[in-house]
Parts: structure tokens; C-alpha cells; sequence
């Protein structure tokens, strides 16, 4: 059977439907930019055109799989000035989500319907581009520059609610055909083309004011900055500043920035479809249970009630309990007061919700999660509990950050049912999910990991076993690496400073202060009998720890705190006890520029990924870069670690890495590759 046309055109008298079919968005891809041009062309002698796309969306953007490639005719830029410039007014009949090129080609119509609730952007910030059809030429003088600052150079989606009192969305209908045969009626004069007006009066500090704070947050990124530069160029004529935009929109295709951004995109979607599970049915879960309602268990049950799930959970008293639910309750309203969330959704979810003290309570949920202190006999006891009251086929989950899932549930009935779920602390914030698998856990109970990911809107990321799993596992050798440097020469600011200069957050020292020395140490503590005595081993944390400089909480870590500031001072006392532990071990203490020490580090986490995958406990390097974009602050601008490495050449990390280890020897395990 021959192929239906990506684009149809038919007509209704006078008026001519133009339709985009290209699922799942309707990407202006090469097929669908030509079937374009030819609709302009055949809607010649209709009085009206009215454009709109079948399925779930408006042209929700371009297909970045077109990007590496040289552009393909007809040109998007081309096929938009066309719609403006037909002699047949157009009208946009927009749902869902009007996107990137979708968002140009709306612009260039004459008119915009909405329906309730469409979502308007330019998101191409999000994968280091400037529209390049006119985007940030159009947006200016459709909306305003302060606006369009905010959708151009954020990537913000407002809804058309929101744009309508700006002019750009005419009506807002929810039956678009019967909308479009209404207006088609007695069509209004046709208003000047968006490229031919003015950009309306604007504060006269507003781009100097925005370049700042774009800069601040950006950390380094530089589309932002670029988005800013192009909605300027709107200041000059349409025919000057739209040829500019797609100049530089084409060299920033080629961009590291660009490259990274786009393999962060497509690599989200990739690992939510790991082998274990493709053609695997996941079971439906509506009801669970959570095991502790301290941060994480309160953090996991916020993100389950906030995606659609009933929740019971357990705690070890009635004191407890009643704590747990005013945790959550708190969270939920946090959500409210942050604009997430309305007052009648805050109390449907609080509904759906429970703490209580007894397990018994759990014997009706299909899946549990235990969120208790890391100790074996107590995640032991969890589940044995769990196990006397639920299903012997409802799913068993334990939140470990590094312990042995086998060694958990040893002794639980039906293996195959259990299943490791690391949330990331705050858990209802974090979009990191660490899937664990264990040599029972079944394909059906991987998927349905997956697809409670999904409906907490996490990235989820499947782990084979080993010590700290695959994200842990990489902070470990991260801070031990961070340790010889400062062992070496460097002390805590400047490794801080040359991570946050490479674009994380936080640098390891003062995320340490951030979350509690005391953690790292009892998980040191507990490896100290496996670890290899030859290994390096330098105990300043430990000896931080035996001061009781815990970090923020007890007013001194690495650093030193102010009452009620959380803004981290160097501490003479602790940069002593550095220097004092180079003396000791007769170390010869060295100066590492931020480079230095910012490529030694970089070099370790792309060597620990590596061998992580070698060892399958990651499928790809895609999980890998996941796991660090979404769970430790790797910036999504520079795609992950693993992305990164290749970008400045696998052989520069190598010979990086291979210094590390000739300078610690018997401390580091090479990857073969």
C-alpha cells in the first residue's frame, strides 16, 4: 500500500484543511518541511487555509536525528516565510504542545487558535541551538522581550493561557474544527505579518540585567547567552537579523555544547528501554507501601502521591507515624506554594495517603519500598515483616544506597520478585532512579521498576550489584582521587573551585559539608576490613570525623559555618590538619592548577564508568552519563562523563588516568579501554 502523505490538504469549500501527520510530534522533518511548501502552493484559490496536525500534539519541534547531517531543501526558514507571504491567510489550530520549528511556523500564521491548556516554546536552548527559522526574530515582536527572554533563553513552555493577553493566541477553543469554521465565517482583517513589527518598548536594563543573570545560572553553558544575543538582533530589520539567526543557529549544530545536549536528549529515552525488559509487560501498580517516613521515606511517598499512586507508609511507633504524615504534608504543601500543585490536587493526594504503625496495613499494596537506616539487620527485619502480610508475588523493593541487595532479602520467599529501587535525596526532587537488579529479579519486575520510574517522572537507569551500585560507586572514587590531591597539594577550596568551574554545583567538599561527613565515614568504616591494604588510603575525613566536624549540622566540616548561613568559610584549622598530614606521610605537597586538578578528577569518573560497564553492572555509557547528569550535578552541557571524555579524546583521558595511578600505585584499576 502506498504511504499516506505526511502533510494532506483537502477542502471544504472556500476553506482549505492542512493537515501534519508525522507521529508520535510531528517533527518538521525533511518529508514534512516539503509537503509543506506544496500545501502553500495548493491552497492557492481558497479564501482561507487552517492548519493543524493529527494526534496527541501540534509540531512539537524538528527531528534532531537530521541535525548531524548538512541541511536538507526545503529549508525550514524558507517553508515559515512562505505560510507568512501566501497570498491565502493561514491560521494555526494548535493542542498539546507547539514547539521549537512548530512554534516558528505558528508565528508565521496569520492567526492562532488554541486549545486549553497548549503548551508554547522554544526549547532549542535546552539542546545548545537558537531557533532557526526565525524563532527569536518573531517571538520579540509577537510578545515582547521580556517574554521572550524567558521562553528563548530558559526554554520555558507557558500555556496559551498565558499568551493570549500578549496577542499571541487569538482564540482559545477546545473544538478547534468547530472553532475554525466559526472564524472562517467572517474572517477579520489580516493583521501585519509578525516579521514586519516592531519589537514593542522594553525596560532599558532589561538585556544587561538578563546577561547577568543568564550568566549566573548558566554555569558555564553558553546557548543561553546565545539565545540573548540572537532575540537583540530582532532589534535590527526582520531581513538583517532573521539571516544571522540561521547562520549561527547552523554552526551551533556542530558545537561540543550542541553535540552533548543532544546525546543527553536521545540518551534519556534510550535507557528507559534497557534489553532486560524490551517486549516485557510491567504489572499496573496504583498502591504501595514505604517502609520509614524520614527525608527519603517521606521524599519517595511525596513523588508516588504526586504521580497518581495511593500510599501506606509504615513507621515503628504512633509518634512516628503521626511525624511521617506531617512530613509529607508539608512536602505537598511546599509543592503548592511553589506553583506545582493546586489546593483540591494537594488534598486528593493526601487522601490516597496513610502513616500508620503497623504492617498489617501494607497487606493490599502491589509493590513496597523500605527506606530505613543503612544497616543490614534492620532492612533484614523490614522485609521479613513486609513478607508475613503482603502478596507472595507483590514486588519487595529496597532502597539501599550500597548494601548487598541478596544479602537483604536472603531468606525471603520468591526471589524473583525482589528488586532494588535507589531514590536520590530529596526523593520527590531528584530525577535519578537507580534500578537494581538482583541474579533472581525477574524481566516483569525489572519493567515495572520502569514503569513506576515513569510515573514519578524520574530517569531511570538499571544497575547490576556491586558497592555503591553505578553512581555511588563513581563518588567514591571521585572523593578518593579528590583525597590524594589534597594529600598531594591541594586543599578543599581549590578542588571545590575547579569542580564548580568545570560546571557542577558543588565541588565534593562542600557537598560533603552539604550531606554529612559522617555517611562516607561509616560506609569507609564499613569496607575497611575488604579494602586492599596496599591501596592508598588517606584518612583526613576520618580524622575531621573523629573532631566531630560532621559538616553544615554541626557548624563545621571541611569548612566552617556561620549561624543561620550556609555560605561555606575556609577553615585555617582544617587546611593545618592537610598540610600536617602531607608532613606525616613526608609527602612533598605541590601546586595543581584548576585544570589539573579538574581533568585528574574527570579522568577517574570516565576510568570508573568504564569499568563499570566492562563489568556489566551498567548496560551502556549512556546509563552511565544518566546516572551522573541526573544524580550527582554532572552538567547536562557537557553530556555526562563518558560523553565527555570521548569529546576531548579518549587517548587525553587515558594518559590523564594513567598519571593518577603511576602516582598512587596499587590504587587504581585501569579500563581496558
Amino acid at each position: 500500500m502506498p504511504q499516506a502523505p505526511l502533510v494532506k490538504v483537502e477542502f471544504e469549500g472556500d476553506i482549505a484543511w492542512v493537515t501534519v501527520n508525522n507521529p508520535p510530534v510531528n517533527a518538521t522533518s525533511t518529508k514534512v518541511r516539503q509537503g509543506l511548501a506544496d500545501a502553500v502552493a495548493a491552497v492557492k484559490g481558497a479564501r482561507v487555509a487552517f492548519l493543524g496536525c493529527a494526534g496527541k500534539t501540534f509540531i512539537a519541534g524538528g527531528d534532531m536525528s537530521e541535525f548531524d547531517a548538512p541541511a536538507v531543501e526545503p529549508h525550514l526558514p524558507d517553508v515559515v516565510q512562505m505560510i507568512e507571504e501566501s497570498k491565502v491567510p493561514f491560521v494555526a489550530l494548535m493542542h498539546g504542545n507547539v514547539l521549537g520549528g512548530g512554534f516558528e511556523i505558528a508565528m508565521a500564521c496569520a492567526w492562532r487558535i488554541a486549545a486549553p491548556g497548549t503548551g508554547f516554546g522554544l526549547p532549542e536552548v535546552n539542546v545548545g541551538l537558537i531557533p532557526g527559522a526565525g524563532g527569536t526574530q518573531r517571538l520579540p515582536r509577537l510578545v515582547g522581550m521580556e517574554t521572550a527572554i524567558d521562553m528563548a533563553c530558559s526554554g520555558k513552555i507557558l500555556k496559551a493561557e498565558a499568551l493570549k493577553p500578549l496577542g499571541a493566541v487569538d482564540l482559545i477553543e477546545a473544538d478547534l474544527t468547530q472553532a475554525a469554521r466559526d472564524f472562517a465565517k467572517e474572517l477579520p482583517e489580516r493583521p501585519l505579518p509578525v516579521s514586519q513589527r516592531e519589537v514593542p518598548e522594553f525596560a532599558v536594563d532589561l538585556l544587561e540585567s538578563s546577561h547577568a543573570a543568564l550568566k549566573k545560572r548558566a554555569k558555564g553553558q553558553r546557548s543561553p547567552l546565545e539565545n540573548l544575543m540572537a532575540l537583540i538582533w530582532a532589534l535590527e530589520p526582520f531581513e538583517h537579523g532573521q539571516p544571522k539567526e540561521r547562520a549561527r543557529h547552523l554552526e551551533l549544530r556542530k558545537s561540543a555544547e550542541s553535540r552533548a545536549l543532544r546525546h543527553a536528549f536521545f540518551a534519556e529515552r534510550s535507557v528507559s528501554k534497557p534489553s532486560d525488559i524490551v517486549g516485557v509487560e510491567p504489572r499496573n501498580i496504583s498502591q504501595i507501601a514505604v517502609v520509614g517516613g524520614g527525608l527519603m521515606g517521606a521524599g519517595i511517598a511525596t513523588a508516588a502521591l504526586t504521580g497518581g499512586l495511593s500510599v501506606t507508609l509504615i513507621e515503628r511507633d504512633t509518634e512516628a507515624a503521626a511525624a511521617a504524615q506531617e512530613r509529607v504534608a508539608s512536602l505537598l504543601q511546599g509543592a503548592v506554594k511553589r506553583g506545582k500543585m493546586s489546593e483540591a490536587l494537594m488534598k486528593d493526594r493526601l487522601s490516597a495517603f496513610k502513616a500508620v504503625d503497623d504492617y498489617a496495613e501494607a497487606a493490599d499494596a502491589q509493590l513496597a519500598i523500605e527506606a530505613v537506616f543503612e544497616d543490614l539487620g534492620v532492612k533484614q527485619q523490614v522485609f521479613t515483616s513486609l513478607a508475613e502480610h503482603m502478596d507472595a508475588n507483590a514486588i519487595l523493593a529496597t532502597n539501599t544506597s550500597y548494601l548487598d541487595p541478596t544479602e537483604i532479602f536472603a531468606g525471603i520467599e520468591n526471589q524473583s520478585r525482589c528488586i532494588g529501587l535507589h531514590f536520590f535525596s530529596p526523593a520527590h526532587v531528584m530525577k535519578l532512579l537507580e534500578i537494581v537488579k538482583t541474579p533472581e529479579t525477574s524481566a516483569e519486575v525489572i519493567a515495572t521498576g520502569f514503569a513506576l520510574g515513569k510515573k514519578l517522572r524520574k530517569v531511570s537507569v538499571l544497575s547490576g550489584i556491586c558497592d555503591g551500585f553505578i553512581g555511588n560507586r563513581m563518588l567514591a572514587a571521585f572523593r578518593r582521587e579528590a583525597d590524594y590531591l589534597l594529600a598531594d597539594g591541594a586543599l578543599p577550596y581549590q578542588v571545590d573551585e575547579a569542580v564548580r568551574e568545570f560546571g557542577m554545583p558543588m565541588g565534593p567538599y562542600e557537598l560533603q559539608d552539604l550531606t554529612g561527613l559522617q555517611i562516607a565515614w561509616a560506609n569507609r568504616k564499613r569496607n575497611a576490613e575488604t579494602r586492599d591494604p596496599k591501596e592508598r588510603y588517606v584518612s583526613i575525613a576520618d580524622q575531621l570525623c573523629e573532631m566531630e566536624r560532621f559538616g553544615q549540622r554541626s557548624g563545621k566540616g571541611w569548612y566552617r559555618y556561620e549561624e543561620g548561613n550556609r555560605a561555606p568559610i575556609r577553615d585555617p584549622e582544617v587546611e593545618g590538619i592537610v598540610e600536617a598530614y602531607s608532613a606525616k606521610h613526608r609527602i612533598v605537597r605541590k601546586q595543581f592548577s584548576s585544570e589539573e586538578i579538574s581533568s585528574r578528577l574527570l579522568a577517574v569518573l570516565a576510568n570508573e564508568g568504564a569499568l563499570i560497564i566492562e563489568e556489566g553492572i551498567a548496560e551502556n555509557a549512556e546509563a552511565v552519563d544518566m546516572v551522573q547528569i541526573h544524580g550527582y550535578g554532572f552538567p547536562r552541557w557537557r553530556g555526562g562523563p563518558m560523553n565527555y571524555q570521548t569529546e576531548i579524546g579518549k587517548s587525553v583521558s587515558r594518559a590523564t588516568m594513567e598519571t593518577v595511578a603511576e602516582e598512587s600505585p596499587n590504587s587504581w584499576k585501569l579500563s581496558g579501554k
